[in-house]
């Protein structure tokens, strides 16, 4: 089971990196804290100290268009906040 699915690479989690040392993750929804963190030691190979995870629920979306009205919604999805150890940091630039 693949627990991380990607990072969250925005304005706001850049500031948090650089000030707080926390880094953001889209996890697999039915991942603990436990699973996040042993799988964020293991692939960045650093000391993660705590991690706050929040569910988002899918909103509903609907447009108008030629064809009519077309309605769904977005996905739903589970953010992951790591705090790491004040002497490591994770580079998400170094593969560009």
């Amino acid at each position: 089971m693949e627990i991380l699915i990607k990072p969250i690479v925005t304005e706001k989690m850049t500031i948090q990196g650089e000030k707080l040392n926390r880094y953001g993750f889209v996890v697999d929804r039915n991942a603990n804290k436990i699973e996040i963190k042993a799988a964020v030691e293991e692939i960045y190979g650093v000391k993660v100290l705590d991690v706050n995870t929040i569910n988002y629920h899918g909103k509903r979306k609907s447009r108008f268009t030629k064809a009519g009205l077309l309605s769904g919604r977005t996905n739903h999805f589970k953010k992951a906040i790591v705090t790491l150890a004040s002497e490591d940091k994770i580079d998400f630039y170094s593969n560009i």
